[in-house]
């Protein structure tokens, strides 16, 4: 599946929940959802806290919510994210690490 296609579901996910409604309690801002993708990347710490053993399942669905925040902050600031990801690639595939 495309990173659109995955973006379009995003949006019928959103959209159905009402949280695209000028009114709503969860504004889809930029802000909002660069906040929300930080908190639920700190849950993905949370299956190591204290060691290195993990329930995959969980951390599947941990990780997932996190893709999803990026998805939709892409979408708000307008940024393609396929080709921002690209791009870096590409500028990684340059760099010299230690």
């Amino acid at each position: 599946m495309q990173l659109s296609e995955l973006t379009t579901l995003m949006h019928d996910f959103v959209r159905s929940k009402g949280w695209y409604a000028e009114d709503n309690k969860r504004p889809q801002t930029p802000r909002n959802l660069a906040i929300s993708l930080s908190l639920e990347a700190s849950e993905i710490l949370e299956h190591f806290q204290w060691d290195e053993d993990f329930i995959k399942e969980n951390l599947a669905e941990e990780l997932a919510d996190v893709a999803l925040y990026l998805l939709k902050l892409a979408d708000v600031a307008e940024i393609d994210l396929e080709k921002a990801i690209l791009d870096k690639l590409e500028v990684n595939a340059k760099r010299e690490w230690d």
